[in-house]
């Protein structure tokens, strides 16, 4: 049989697509593709020369020139939910500050230090927030429940704990309210050992917080720091603090080098830090390990890039430094300025622990 019949044969059988070019080949196949139609084949009337539809339609997966709507650029096109409004979040108080975390709201309203405008708690919070409302209550301050997103707002994204606090801001008291009557130098011949911690210029909130809550644990008498280039005092630091801030008062002074005179004139001993003993300036450095003291003192901490300054290194009658554990690489020779702090009032003040036994 012939080629030829028998491919009519075939053809007859299968029907009448059968033998004919491939789907993909045939050219309103390759037009609705957006292809151009095969090398030398005719253009259909109407469409561009390479096959397209001139109108430049879409059809519903997308392709040119099957004039049928929809696709991935119509699916892109078609506007989406609406994004929820933004909470409107309650005006503040002139003047005021926001608390948040448990422990500052909750030792704020205890101490009562700050004049309270209004208390928010996260909706549905548990005991925690019952007993918040019921101090609020208590000092006649309003309650106001907000959803977790507002409270979030509220607290630019901080760590809130579910409860903030709108209240007046805390100012550190001047350093001359600090004076002690019945301290050591004072009046009882040197029987009673007093530490006092002073700040030179400490910038970070986090680590004035860190500062105040080891000063307070450990048995510091006072805090007092420079007013010039120091970090004040913020819910920030009192959250860093757990609240310590709340409780415990903070000093400040105008002209530090003129505080630490006239408290050596009184007879207190006044001991600098360094992070290096070759780095003190004209003064006797020694291992905290083996500090011994028996006067009321003040322990002098610098800023966190430089220490202390050079004017008040040389008010210093000695310097502490803490030994390292090993051999260290340039660039880390030394401690956050909290952490060195806490080791060495430790150091110091199990000495007074020790005496009062």
């Amino acid at each position: 049989m012939a080629p030829r019949a028998a491919c009519g044969l075939w053809r007859a059988a299968r029907g009448p697509s059968a033998c004919g070019p491939a789907p993909w080949a045939r050219r309103g196949f390759a037009a609705r593709q957006g292809r151009p139609p095969r090398l030398g084949a005719p253009v259909p009337a109407g469409a561009n020369r390479d096959g397209s539809d001139p109108s430049g339609r879409r059809g519903a997966g997308g392709e040119l020139g099957s004039g049928r709507p929809g696709g991935p650029c119509a699916a892109r096109a078609r506007p989406g939910p609406e994004p929820p409004p933004p909470p409107l979040l309650p005006p503040r108080a002139g003047g005021s500050e926001l608390l948040f975390g448990l422990a500052p709201c909750g030792l704020a309203l205890a101490r009562a230090r700050r004049v309270f405008f209004r208390l928010f708690l996260q909706a549905g919070r548990g005991p925690a927030g019952g007993e918040f409302a019921l101090q609020a209550a208590a000092r006649g301050v309003p309650v106001h429940r907000l959803a977790r997103r507002e409270l979030d707002a509220l607290c630019r994204g901080r760590l809130h704990q579910g409860v903030c606090l709108e209240a007046s801001p805390l100012r550190c008291r001047s350093a001359e309210e600090a004076e002690e009557p019945a301290s050591a130098a004072g009046g009882d011949g040197g029987s009673r050992q007093v530490i006092w911690l002073v700040l030179e210029r400490i910038q970070d909130p986090m680590n004035l917080g860190a500062l105040l809550r080891s000063a307070y644990f450990l048995g510091v008498d006072r805090v007092v720091t420079s007013r010039r280039d120091s970090c004040p005092l913020t819910p920030t630091v009192s959250k860093a603090s757990a609240g310590v801030m709340e409780v415990f008062d903070v000093y400040s002074t105008d002209d530090l080098q003129s505080f630490l005179k006239a408290k050596t004139a009184e007879g207190w001993e006044v001991v600098g830090t360094v992070s290096r003993a070759e780095t003190a300036e004209n003064v006797p450095v020694i291992d905290c390990s083996e500090f011994r003291w028996n006067k009321p003192m003040i322990l002098v901490i610098g800023s966190e890039g430089d220490g202390l300054s050079l004017g008040t290194q040389r008010l210093c009658h000695r310097m502490l430094v803490i030994p390292p554990g090993r051999a260290l690489c340039p660039g880390i020779e030394s401690l956050n300025v909290s952490v060195a702090t806490g080791i060495l009032l430790h150091s110091i003040c199990s000495q007074k622990l020790k005496h009062s036994d």
